[in-house]
């Protein structure tokens, strides 16, 4: 039996509400972080173990991006249809699957003997994840609804999201040093037990939001577009732009996208309903995830080369260093979500997350040889983690603001594919502009080893530079785009529904409950 209660608001419009887990809100929440912060990790703690893996699995440099590569393709190019399983067949049983199935490719790759067996268990991590990851913002943002709770949910949430990549490279460093390369895939086990654990005993079965039929059609674009489109990015980064496999997959991901768009404008079922990204608020968000995971890319990567290549850190040490970043991102992430957030709303926020990053991006590319990590990285990293919570943690809550149960699974695999593909340009574009920053140094020099070193750091300070222009431009566009007013405005101007499914307010609503 499904308990339900209704609400009726002073205007009228009667709301229903799921309480099944709402009394158990934040112990989910805590449960839904765990799960979040595995699928982050993966992005950036299996990289830094690459070499090691290299040396004992004896494949090449050119076979090495397909460790990364495999994850992403099948990690980008599914997650819409994970959401969707999750709106259909209900959000704790793909939780659980998406859980257990990522600990199961996880224990497959750390007992890898070959090559091609991690890439296998790659791609598998990167389906379950596709499953997992929508689940985890769903359930979040329908257990969360009143203003101020969900405010402190997403901030928490957003500051995983964007510090995870950063923890990542610390404990990667730290088990690759210490342990073996094997644990950075290992230690998603523990990870995957103590959130199926929490899932069990805190979260109610829900039958699923959405009963239509599945979008065959849609479906099958959507994941062929993606697909096409993110190989197209990782095969640009290991070959070149103008090659044809380059330019032919981005062209077919590009038209394969541009039919998915289309269709679903006259889908009976759509798999995307295009109510869920016309919205500004939501749509604009989307542009933000996009566009700032395209300019973060340049930190997590090329600042770890500087770090341990022209500083000489170890990986624990390179780690460590970004410490800085995760704890102003994460104590900034809870003052915009808590406190700016519900009284601004995100176009005065997001904006000059936006301007204050470019500063620290900017600020980086003037590092130097002999630069000092306390004069030269620690400050900008410092106001980088402040932008980021200004940007990234207020995107993942309006991303997913007035999404109806039955939206809320698909809305929240967008926003992540936005991430995802973000990433994907990020790679392709920035490690392009290194190499040619880096030949364009050499012309004219002498071929030795201090010319070499002086091409590999302006290499690194060209992508910083690049990246403080993606920045401005997120800047811009999010400040064209996006709506300011308060949350509750912002609500009924973005609900998929005409109600909203928050916690009841005794002196404003009239509450009927009601079994089936």
């Amino acid at each position: 039996m499904t308990t339900l209660m209704t609400m009726e608001h002073a205007g009228g419009d009667r709301i229903p509400v799921d309480r099944a887990n709402y009394g158990r809100r934040w112990w989910i929440l805590a449960v839904l972080g765990i799960a979040q912060l595995m699928v982050i990790l993966d992005s950036t703690i299996v990289n830094i173990a690459l070499p090691t893996a290299q040396h004992d699995l004896h494949f090449s440099n050119a076979d090495r991006q397909w460790v990364v590569t495999a994850y992403s393709l099948a990690f980008g190019s599914l997650l819409l249809l994970g959401g969707r399983i999750g709106d259909v067949f209900g959000r704790k049983r793909a939780l659980i699957i998406g859980l257990v199935g990522f600990a199961a490719a996880s224990a497959l790759g750390g007992a890898s003997v070959s090559f091609a067996m991690l890439v296998i268990a790659r791609t598998i991590q990167g389906a379950f994840g596709a499953l997992l990851a929508p689940s985890v913002l769903a359930l979040l943002t329908t257990t969360f609804t009143d203003p101020e709770e969900r405010g402190q949910a997403f901030g928490i949430y957003g500051a995983i999201a964007g510090a995870g990549g950063a923890l990542g490279l610390l404990l990667g460093g730290i088990l690759t040093s210490y342990a073996s390369w094997r644990w950075t895939l290992f230690v998603n086990l523990a990870f995957a037990v103590g959130a199926i654990v929490g899932t069990l005993l805190w979260l109610q079965n829900d039958e699923g939001a959405d009963r239509d039929p599945l979008d065959i059609p849609g479906l099958a674009l959507v994941a062929c577009g993606l697909f096409s489109l993110v190989f197209g990015f990782s095969h640009a980064e290991t070959t070149a732009w103008r090659n044809p496999f380059t330019i032919g997959f981005l062209v077919a991901g590009a038209a394969l996208l541009t039919a998915f768009a289309y269709f679903e404008t006259r889908a009976k079922y759509p798999v995307l309903p295009p109510r869920v990204v016309l919205n500004r608020t939501r749509g604009g968000s989307l542009l933000v995830m996009l566009l700032n995971s395209v300019g973060i890319f340049a930190v997590f990567l090329f600042l770890t080369y500087y770090l341990q290549g022209t500083l000489g850190f170890s990986p624990v040490k390179t780690g460590i260093a970004f410490l800085p970043l995760v704890a102003a991102l994460a104590a900034t992430a809870q003052v915009s979500n808590r406190v700016l957030l519900p009284r601004l709303g995100p176009r005065p926020i997001v904006p000059v997350g936006f301007l204050v990053s470019a500063v620290a991006m900017f600020g980086l590319h003037l590092v130097g040889a002999h630069s000092s990590y306390v004069s030269h990285v620690l400050p900008y990293l410092l106001v980088l983690g402040f932008g980021s919570g200004l940007s990234v943690s207020p995107a993942f809550s309006t991303g997913t603001l007035g999404l109806a149960p039955q939206d809320a699974g698909v809305g929240s695999a967008t926003l992540n594919t936005s991430q995802q593909v973000g990433g994907s340009i990020g790679t392709s574009l920035l490690n392009t502009l290194a190499a040619g920053a880096a030949t364009s140094y050499l012309v004219g020099r002498a071929p030795n080893p201090a010319n070499f070193q002086g091409a590999l750091l302006h290499s690194y300070t060209t992508v910083f530079l690049w990246s403080s222009w993606v920045f401005v431009a997120g800047a811009v566009i999010a400040g064209l785009v996006l709506q300011s007013g308060g949350l509750t405005a912002l609500l009924s101007d973005s609900s998929t529904a005409k109600v909203d499914a928050g916690p009841p307010r005794i002196e404003t609503c009239r509450v009927r409950i009601a079994c089936r």
